[in-house]
């Protein structure tokens, strides 16, 4: 009988993991993209079928992750070890958790650049260098924003000191106190920031923009969005989940701890729609103008607007947070497989993984200026960063992971683990063995641009070969083979 890891740090509640996986899910991205994405493609109807790609292939996966990490009681690359070793298989499938842990590193090396912005910007709101008096003054500010590497620099580098020095403290005294106060103080900005919108002038149309239910927006390249957004959003396949499952405690329930989690980024980012588009469509501007919308447009409405200054300041604060959160959760499953594995003090691995980090990320930052030129296959580094990590890496960990889980390892593990009833358990087993792989592999082709894909018009052909795939996976899979002969 395999002796079961035991736990070296563990979150002091269920809630700490619920606040630190929000943490890591809620970032910059959401705060734009989600609110965008579901205007364009129907409003209401976008967000039934977001809610649809959440529960087929984001909360199935999310599952596997925690169950992968409380099992294996370590970083990605040590639990995944354990837990194929328990079912008899070699250390060869470790190479996902490396795959995993690498992408964090990878996403964090640019991430931290986007995240200087918000501090950057939160500086200009505090220290009224943020005048301009139109669209095109705003973009020469972001422009000589970006085109000033040491000032660039300066706030990447100070997103590395506040994560590593966060992450250096500790599972308990580090990132759970920070997310504790962090993130319902977000909440808490939000709704303020919410409740300016209702007076702004433009709420009603904002909640149109959001809300209203047309069935004629979601085009297959909507339900494409949502399928992507459902899976990227929750930080899944970079080592951040994973690793922060491996502090849950045994008798936590990982499903609702899981639904917790993807109810709270999803409510979190439609509050984020509702406090931002109100101030845009009162000021007559597109609200589809992506990351433009944050650093260029809402700046400018802020001026314009009684009390402006104030809630300026208020929202960059709240972005900024929202960066580090996901900042932190990306850098500790590199900490923890150092400190773990290799014996490394935290505080010591957290300030060496830092400096290669900082070093990483200094030749992210510089794409924007004096690097703007070192391209490879007409890509700089900040650009080869992004790709890699969303076109690649993170979709190929995904389907890695479901596919061992559903085929691979010992059903008694995860059973164990997520603690389902038999029926529940069936039907999880089901998502995680045919729709959850489906959906990540539409993702994976319609990123890299492989096939157009129209899902309204070809939806038969996709059901006939999601029937094909269980035929074949039902009658051919060793794993399961093994399981009726035993």
């Amino acid at each position: 009988m395999t002796t079961r890891q035991q736990p070296k740090n563990l979150w002091l509640g269920r809630w700490g993991f619920v606040l630190a996986a929000t943490g890591s899910a809620v970032g910059l991205g959401n705060i734009w993209k989600f609110p965008y994405i579901a205007g364009e493609f129907g409003g209401g109807a976008f967000v039934l079928v977001y809610l649809a790609c959440i529960l087929a292939v984001g909360v199935p996966i999310m599952m596997v992750e925690i169950a992968f990490g409380r099992r294996g009681r370590g970083s990605p690359i040590d639990a995944i070890r354990r837990v194929t070793r328990e079912s008899g298989h070699g250390r060869l499938w470790s190479l996902v958790g490396w795959m995993a842990m690498l992408a964090g590193f990878m996403i964090l090396s640019f991430y931290v650049v986007v995240a200087g912005w918000s501090f950057s910007y939160l500086w200009k709101m505090l220290s009224g260098s943020l005048g301009g008096s139109s669209v095109d003054d705003m973009v020469a500010i972001f422009d000589a924003n970006n085109e000033d590497p040491f000032n660039l620099g300066l706030w990447s580098t100070l997103v590395v000191v506040l994560t590593m020095w966060i992450v250096g403290k500790g599972v308990q005294a580090g990132i759970e106190r920070s997310v504790s106060w962090m993130m319902p103080g977000m909440v808490i900005m939000l709704a303020i920031l919410i409740g300016y919108g209702i007076f702004s002038g433009g709420f009603g149309e904002a909640v149109a923009f959001l809300f209203s239910f047309d069935t004629s927006g979601l085009t297959s390249e909507g339900m494409l969005a949502a399928l992507g957004h459902a899976f990227f959003t929750l930080s899944l396949a970079s080592g951040a989940i994973l690793t922060y499952g491996a502090y849950l405690p045994d008798r936590t329930s990982i499903a609702r701890t899981t639904f917790s989690v993807a109810a709270a980024d999803t409510v979190v980012a439609l509050m984020a729609g509702l406090a931002i588009f109100p101030i845009i469509f009162a000021n007559g501007m597109d609200p589809g103008e992506g990351p433009g919308l944050i650093f260029m447009s809402l700046p400018l409405a802020f001026q314009s607007m009684p009390l402006g200054t104030l809630f300026g300041i208020l929202f960059f604060v709240m972005l900024s947070m929202a960066a580090l959160t996901s900042s932190i959760s990306m850098i500790e499953a590199t900490v923890a497989w150092l400190n773990e594995s290799k014996g490394i003090a935290r505080k010591h691995a957290a300030w060496g993984v830092g400096i290669l980090l900082w070093l990483v990320s200094t030749l992210a930052m510089l794409s924007f200026n004096w690097g703007a030129e070192w391209t490879l296959a007409g890509r700089n580094v900040f650009d080869w960063l992004d790709y890699l990590t969303s076109r690649w890496m993170m979709p190929l960990g995904g389907l890695a992971m479901a596919l061992m889980a559903g085929f691979l390892l010992r059903h008694e593990i995860f059973k164990s683990e997520l603690g389902l009833s038999d029926t529940q358990h069936a039907l999880w087993l089901f998502m995680i063995r045919y729709v959850s792989p489906l959906g990540i592999l539409l993702i994976f082709v319609d990123a890299l641009g492989i096939a157009t894909l129209h899902l309204a018009s070809q939806w038969p052909w996709l059901l006939a070969l999601l029937m094909l795939v269980v035929v074949v996976g039902e009658v051919i899979s060793p794993r399961l083979w093994r399981s009726r002969h035993t």
